[in-house]
C-alpha cells in the first residue's frame, strides 16, 4: 500500500499532509463508478437526490448517473469526487474527524473536507480524506444496500478499498460530457434566417435551431430589462442556434439548462442569464462583440463552460454582485479561447464563490479571475483584486496558454 511517511495534525482542525500519489491513472472529464472491493457495490448520492446535503450510500451498479463520478484536481495529489447527476462533491459532513463520520454531496467549495488523495492498493485504491486523514469506508463491512459511506482510521480493510470503472460518456441534456476538441474560432454561416416576430420564444425540452440566424429583440444595447430570444425552462436545451444583432437580453436559463453550439454574433445586454439552478452547461459556440460581460450568473450553483470562444469582449463570465438574492456561485472553464477579452471571470469572495480553469488560450492579455466584494442591491460591488489564491480562483501557469 502506498501511505504517507508522516501525517501532519494541526489543532482540532486536522489538515493532513500526504505525498502526491499517482495510484490510479484518472482521466479528467471522465466519470467513474466508485466501486467496494468487499460488497461489489457502488457508491451513490441517495435515490439519485440533487439536494445539498443528500447522503451518500451504496447500492447495486446500476446506469444511473447518481452512481457516476468525476475526479477534479483539487491540487497536487488532491482530488475532488463530483457527482454527474447533481454537479456536487462528496463532501465530510460537517467536518467530522470521528471515526464513522458520514459523507453527504455539497456544492464544490475550496474545502479540505471535500479533498481526498488517491492511495495504491493492488489493482484497487483507497481514498483518506485530507481534513480527517481517515479512509472512506462502508460502514462496519455492510454488504446491504443504502449502507452509509463513512470514514474509519486506514485499516487497509476490503471495505476500505475500492475499484474505479469508467463509464461511457452518454448522458443526459443536463450532464453532457466536455469537449476534448479545441473551440472553433471561426463563426458559422447561417443557414437562413427566423426574425423572432411574436417575442420570446419558450423552449422547453430540446430546441434545435438547425444554425438559423434569430433576431430581432431589443436596441442592441446595454439597457436593463430587455427581452430574451430565448426564455429555456428548468431542464431545458437549446443548440445549433446563431443570435444576431439585435439580440435584446439573449437567453435566460429559468434552471438547470444546456447550451450547445450557441453563438452570438453581437451581444447586446448579455450572452445569456442563468436564473435559477443548480448546473448550466455551456457546449461549443462562441460569442463576440460583448461590451460588458457574456455569461450573467444570478442564481445559484455552477456554470459550466466548455470548448467556448469569446472574441472582443469585456468579462466572459461575472457571477452576480449586487442581485436582491445572494448566492455561492460557482464557475468551472475547461477548453476556452478568449481574444481581445479583458476579464474571463469576476466572482464574489465574501459569498465563497469560485472559479476553476483548465485548458485556457489567450490571444492577447486577459484577467483569468477578477475578485469582488459583494453587495446588497443597488450598490456597486467593490473590485478587491485578481489572481490565483487556492481559495477561490483556481488555476496554474500551465492552464493557461498566451500567444
Amino acid at each position: 500500500m502506498v501511505v504517507a511517511s508522516s501525517m501532519v495534525l494541526i489543532g482540532a482542525a486536522a489538515v493532513v499532509t500526504l505525498p502526491a500519489a499517482q495510484a490510479a491513472t484518472i482521466t479528467p472529464g471522465a466519470w467513474y463508478n466508485i466501486i467496494n472491493v468487499h460488497s461489489g457495490k457502488a457508491i451513490e448520492v441517495s435515490g439519485g437526490s440533487t439536494a445539498d446535503a443528500a447522503t451518500v450510500v451504496q447500492q447495486t451498479v446500476g446506469s444511473g448517473q447518481n452512481q457516476q463520478f468525476r475526479f477534479e484536481s483539487a491540487g497536487t495529489g488532491w482530488w475532488r469526487i463530483v457527482a454527474r447527476h447533481s454537479g456536487k462533491a462528496i463532501d465530510l459532513w460537517e467536518w467530522n474527524t470521528a471515526g464513522g463520520a458520514e459523507f453527504r454531496q455539497w456544492p464544490i467549495t475550496s474545502g479540505v473536507n471535500q479533498q481526498f488523495s488517491v492511495q495504491n492498493i493492488g489493482d484497487n485504491i483507497q481514498l483518506i480524506n485530507r481534513h480527517s486523514g481517515l479512509a472512506l469506508e462502508v460502514w462496519e463491512w455492510s454488504t446491504a444496500n443504502g449502507a452509509r459511506i463513512s470514514q474509519f482510521d486506514d485499516l487497509d480493510g476490503a471495505n476500505q478499498q475500492w475499484r474505479i470503472v469508467q463509464v461511457g460518456s452518454g448522458g443526459g441534456p443536463t450532464t453532457p460530457p466536455p469537449t476534448g476538441n479545441p473551440p472553433s474560432t471561426s463563426f458559422p454561416t447561417p443557414t437562413g434566417n427566423s426574425p423572432v416576430n411574436n417575442g420570446t420564444i419558450q423552449v422547453s425540452g430540446t430546441f434545435d435551431g438547425g444554425m438559423r440566424r434569430y433576431c430581432c429583440i431589443g436596441d442592441g444595447g446595454q439597457g436593463e430589462s430587455q427581452d430574451p430570444v430565448f426564455e429555456i425552462a428548468a431542464g431545458g436545451t437549446l443548440q445549433n442556434v446563431i443570435l444576431g444583432a439585435p439580440a435584446g437580453d439573449g437567453v435566460h436559463c429559468e434552471g438547470n439548462c444546456t447550451l450547445r453550439n450557441v453563438w452570438w454574433e453581437d451581444v447586446g445586454e448579455d450572452a445569456a442569464t442563468f436564473r435559477g439552478g443548480s448546473n448550466y452547461y455551456v457546449i461549443g459556440g462562441g460569442a463576440r462583440s460583448a461590451s460588458d460581460k457574456v455569461f450573467q450568473h444570478n442564481g445559484s450553483g455552477t456554470v459550466h463552460i466548455n470548448g467556448f470562444y469569446a472574441e472582443n469582449v469585456g468579462k466572459l463570465y461575472r457571477a452576480c454582485g449586487n442581485c436582491s438574492s445572494s448566492y455561492q456561485r460557482h464557475v468551472v472553464m475547461d477548453n476556452v479561447t478568449v481574444r481581445s477579452t479583458k476579464v474571463l471571470a469576476g466572482i464574489n469572495t465574501n459569498w465563497g464563490d469560485t472559479a476553476r480553469f483548465t485548458r485556457i488560450t489567450v490571444y492577447g492579455s486577459a484577467v483569468i479571475c477578477e475578485k469582488y466584494r459583494g453587495v446588497s442591491s443597488g450598490n456597486e460591488p467593490e473590485k478587491i483584486g485578481e489572481g490565483a489564491d487556492g481559495v477561490n480562483c483556481f488555476y496554474s501557469s500551465s492552464d493557461i496558454t498566451i500567444r
